[in-house]
């Protein structure tokens, strides 16, 4: 009769496949952690098995150190948070030197972050890049709203395309493409980014947005206005995914709001080939965990036994 209870309470959960292929880039599950919301990992290391996670995506880094924005940076809103960090890092050769050996050691894909000011030194940093030891592949952060022609790349469709294609031509790493829900057409980003070669596409960064001290009659954010992220979005990134998933081949990285299974799962039918789960580590840093160990019988519920058969099956 023991035996019977214990074998009952110890169901093993369903055997579906986790993986994604997301171009070049092979990932053990779909669940990431978005840039700019994860540190370096080292500092979520007590919290989260970070060998379980499908991807990491540490803090952007430039070229060249950056001191970011002046304060404030960060302003919480009623449905997500307002950031202007602006950058802030010590530069890549700072990464390289300090944050790179101890990602190696994690166990799962490590994709760095990059953003520069002119084509050149995007082109440059992936060329550094190349050939890194655990370096699995770069997402091109051309879509940051909080510095000056952070947006430039990410809004402009024939300088996308150069910048992706410069990129993919200077290293063999795979590319994604991160851009901005700050367009007239999200459509033309995407075909834009597609033709050039990228490996995937990351939709979206955070929407433009500010905050108002009416007493003071000021701006609460340092450099006024400041990007929006958090589930507010949530809506504005899934409208995102399905347009572009309508006119591009290439794998999507759904990316704003996603907080719960439910948000994850609607990304995957949606279109999206993997996530990114992003402001929810401030407020719920064990989130990723909690997704991995749920998303197997959510597959299974659909019938589906890997994560490739359920991604872009809206029925529209």
């Amino acid at each position: 009769m023991n035996t019977a209870i214990e074998n009952t309470n110890s169901i093993a959960p369903p055997e579906v496949d986790l993986s994604v292929q997301l171009g070049r880039l092979h990932l053990t599950n779909p669940v990431m952690v978005a840039s700019g919301t994860f540190g370096y990992a080292r500092e979520m290391a007590h919290l989260v098995d970070l060998s379980r996670l499908g991807g990491i995506l540490p803090k952007t880094v430039t070229k060249q150190e950056r001191q970011g924005n002046a304060p404030w940076r960060t302003i919480e809103t009623a449905a997500g948070m307002l950031n202007s960090i602006g950058l802030d890092n010590d530069g890549i050769d700072a990464f390289l030197e300090n944050h790179q050996p101890y990602l190696t050691t994690l166990g799962t894909a490590i994709v760095v972050s990059i953003a520069g000011r002119t084509q050149d030194e995007f082109v440059e940093m992936c060329q550094q890049l190349d050939g890194v030891p655990g370096v699995a592949a770069i997402e091109l952060n051309i879509s940051c709203p909080n510095v000056s022609g952070g947006v430039d790349f990410g809004t402009d469709p024939n300088m996308c395309e150069q910048l992706v294609a410069a990129c993919r031509g200077a290293c063999e790493l795979p590319i994604l493409a991160k851009l901005t829900p700050n367009v007239t057409s999200i459509q033309d980003m995407a075909r834009a980014a597609s033709a050039a070669g990228a490996d995937a596409l990351s939709l979206i960064n955070t929407c433009q947005g500010m905050a108002v001290d009416w007493r003071g009659r000021k701006p609460m954010l340092g450099n006024v206005i400041g990007g929006l992220s958090g589930p507010a979005i949530k809506p504005i990134a899934l409208r995102c995914v399905y347009q572009a998933a309508q006119v591009v081949d290439t794998p999507i990285i759904g990316i704003g709001g996603i907080a719960t299974l439910d948000d994850m799962m609607e990304f995957l039918v949606t279109g999206a080939s993997a996530v990114q789960l992003g402001t929810v580590n401030f407020y719920n840093p064990t989130v990723s965990m909690t997704l991995l160990d749920a998303l197997p019988a959510a597959l299974a519920e659909l019938g589906a036994k890997s994560v490739a058969e359920i991604v872009g099956t809206l029925r529209v």
